[in-house]
């Protein structure tokens, strides 16, 4: 087992509250990590060949605490945050952020149709990379919205390029197929899920939840506790996986 990708999801608390959530994240979310958890947890397993960690939630930028943990992290691996992009508008965070930087932030769409979305991404993306912070878009394509999405994709790559797009199929109902995706992308080359063709357990990445519980994928079910908060602690874990995908579950 050779874990190089570790996504740590620092609660289940979002203010946005999609219904479609992998994490089922509310705006009553709980939280389990402390800060000082996750640096210890993710510098262990950094220190045993995690070169990429990858924060997530919940919303990351509403979980105190979420600057200390990036402070931390940033000098050891490629850090990158995931995020819904809401609280950067707040004056504050923002400002917490020109001094508090990952490598990546990646601003999610859910909504393509929803042309204030739109407009506020495209307006983050271009306002994070203007402070040394490498942006990203992470696009959600849904089967009923693959026209919506088409455009924003054409929109988006304006301002970004290819690698820094990532088409997200909406899981677990309403999900594209393939060909519907090449199509957002204008049958050229494109971003996604190294399952999007074929469900396979990844060999080199690994999911933790906000609840400090272990898979070899975001969405799959059946995710195993972590016994201890350490490398050998999520070894040990994900060989108790019973690994399923998440369409069959």
């Amino acid at each position: 087992m050779n874990i190089e990708l570790l996504s740590i999801d620092l609660s289940n608390y979002c203010s946005k509250q999609c219904t479609f959530c992998y994490n089922h994240s509310t705006r009553e979310g709980n939280t389990l990590w402390k800060p000082q958890e996750v640096i210890d947890f993710a510098s262990d397993c950094i220190v045993h060949g995690v070169k990429a960690v990858s924060l997530g939630g919940g919303e990351p930028f509403e979980y105190e605490g979420v600057f200390e943990v990036i402070d931390d992290l940033y000098p050891k691996c490629y850090l990158s945050v995931t995020s819904n992009g809401l609280p950067l508008e707040n004056p504050q965070i923002w400002k917490m952020l020109t001094g508090h930087k990952p490598d990546k932030i990646h601003i999610t769409i859910h909504q393509p149709d929803n042309e204030a979305e739109v407009n506020r991404v495209e307006r983050q993306v271009q306002r994070i990379a203007s402070i040394g912070i490498k942006p990203g878009l992470n696009l959600l394509v849904g089967a009923n919205r693959v026209v919506q999405a088409k455009n924003v994709y054409e929109r988006m790559s304006k301002v970004l390029s290819s690698d820094q797009i990532i088409l997200v199929p909406q899981r677990f109902s309403n999900t594209p197929k393939p060909r519907q995706l090449a199509n957002v992308a204008g049958g050229k080359p494109f971003q996604s899920p190294s399952c999007l063709l074929n469900c396979q357990r990844p060999t080199n990445f690994c999911s933790v939840s906000w609840d400090k519980k272990v898979n070899s994928c975001s969405f799959a079910p059946c995710k195993v506790p972590l016994q201890t908060l350490d490398y050998v602690g999520l070894v040990d874990a994900l060989k108790n996986v019973n690994w399923n995908s998440c369409q069959t579950s």
